[in-house]
Formats: structure tokens, sequence, C-alpha cells
């Protein structure tokens, strides 16, 4: 039983670090946009052939933030419903409290899904942020360090006991 609450704690923590991320997102809508916004532009480093990529484009950036936060809204919740049911089915046997796992799971992919398709795929591939000095260390290895964990944690909560 100790072992299943540290798996529901593990996906409470991951449903916290979604929730104050959006909290801070949504207070600082300026910084939120103006991260994407450096992002899109490739304005911290010097111009390359992929500049082109370049946009400032208003959309795109509101798209981006949205993108953001909309995600990690979602992991939280996922991840509190499924922590939710996870403490129901604590007291279960080893197949009730797998299937309780289901919405933590689904929580952590989407998380998992947002910093790789975000941050790896469209920030550092597609706007060659891992040129910047600057972002390199401020976005891209956070978001490595987040989904590593997440991916981590993922895998320890969905272990099955026999």
């Amino acid at each position: 039983m100790m072992l299943r609450i540290v798996k529901v704690l593990l996906i409470l923590s991951i449903a916290a670090w979604a929730l104050i991320g959006v909290l801070g997102n949504v207070i600082d809508w300026g910084g939120t946009m103006g991260a994407v916004g450096a992002a899109t532009s490739m304005s911290s480093f010097d111009p390359v052939p992929a500049s082109g990529r370049a946009t400032t484009s208003g959309v795109v950036i509101l798209l981006g933030a949205l993108f953001i936060v909309l995600l990690k809204l979602l992991t939280g919740a996922l991840c509190l419903f499924g922590a939710w049911q996870m403490w129901a089915a604590r007291v279960g046997d080893a197949e009730d409290f797998a299937r309780a796992k289901a919405y933590a799971l689904t929580g952590c992919g989407v998380a998992m899904f947002m910093l790789f398709a975000g941050w790896i795929v469209i920030a550092e591939t597609w706007y060659e942020l891992w040129r910047s000095p600057v972002m390199i260390d401020l976005a891209l290895n956070s978001a490595f360090r987040y989904a590593g964990m997440i991916g981590v944690m993922a895998l320890f909560v969905g272990a099955r006991e026999h």
C-alpha cells in the first residue's frame, strides 16, 4: 500500500507542476507570448539559412502560447483526476489499481507530448532554438528535464504490481 501512495504522490506532483505552470503562464501572459515570440522570431541568435522560417505573426505566437497553456491544463486535470482514482483504488486488488492509473498516465503522456512536440520538434528543430545561447538553457534544457522526469515517473507509476 505504501508504494501505491508514493505513486499517487508522484502523479499529484505532476499535476502541481502543470497547474502551477498554467497559473504562471496566465498571470504573466505577456511573458508567455514573449517567450513564444522569441522562439518563432528566431531573434535570439544570428541569422542562418533557416531564418526564413522565422515569424512574428501574432496568430502563430498566440497558437503556440495556447498550445502550451491548454496542454498543461489538460495534463493537470488528467493527473488530478487520475490521482483521485488511484487513491480510491489504493486498497483494491492489483487489477483495480492498474485500471485506476489510466487518466494519470494519459496526463503524463499529454505532458510529454507538449514538451517534446512543442519544444523539441517545433522550437528546437523548426525554429532552431538550439542555436540560441540564451534560450537553450532557459527553455530547451528545462523542457528536456521535465519530459525526462515525467517519463520516468510515468514508467514507475505504470509498472504493474504482482
